[in-house]
């Protein structure tokens, strides 16, 4: 089957993006082997000041938006901070570059998107597919942590977990750190989950 001229060239910009990407995180992260991982990291408000808290963990953090990018990488500058990384990247094909011996010991995801129409349900960033990669990185008793001011989406969140055979929902967990973000700053309650990795 053929392809039009303008399918070729973005499908020739897709696989420079992610070689590009790919180098950059093998230059990054050579040598380590366990991250905190955020996915949708806004302008960094959060994992910097988790990075701050935590020197010996090693936080990356990705955003499809760059100026959100340059936003995290000026406070990781600022605060001279040689444990964090920013990204501009497709949570695909972050997954698809980033090398397999990395281990994610914990991943977060903070106020996403929710979707909220029915018809854009399949948009959601958490699907049983997306728990499945997160697993597979994730070893035995890494933790899985969600926050969203969205109801629908929260018991969304929920259900996947509760009927997903990797992920163990740990009602005791404590959320691993707190910091009012500016999109936390904006809200009048929210809703949090902490899964664990069975």
């Amino acid at each position: 089957m053929e392809i039009s001229e303008a399918h070729a060239r973005e499908l020739e910009k897709q696989v420079a993006r992610k070689q590009q990407l790919r180098e950059q995180i093998n230059g990054e992260l050579a040598g380590v082997e366990r991250i905190l991982f955020e996915a949708g990291c806004g302008h960094g408000h959060w994992l910097a000041d988790y990075a701050e808290a935590n020197p010996e963990v090693t936080c990356v953090g990705i955003d499809l938006i760059t100026w959100r990018i340059r936003k995290g990488l000026d406070k990781r500058d600022k605060r001279n901070l040689k444990n964090l990384f920013f990204y501009k990247a497709e949570l695909g094909e972050f997954l698809e570059v980033l090398p397999p011996h990395i281990r994610f010991e914990r991943t977060v995801l903070l106020f996403p998107d929710p979707w909220p129409k029915a018809k854009h349900h399949r948009r959601r960033m958490v699907q049983t597919a997306f728990l499945d990669e997160v697993a597979k990185r994730t070893d035995t008793g890494g933790t899985f942590c969600f926050r969203s001011d969205d109801r629908p989406y929260f018991d969304w969140t929920v259900e996947h977990l509760e009927t997903h055979p990797e992920w163990e929902i740990d009602d005791a967990a404590q959320w691993p750190h707190e910091t009012e973000t500016y999109f936390q700053s904006l809200m009048e309650e929210y809703f949090s989950v902490v899964a664990r990795r069975v």
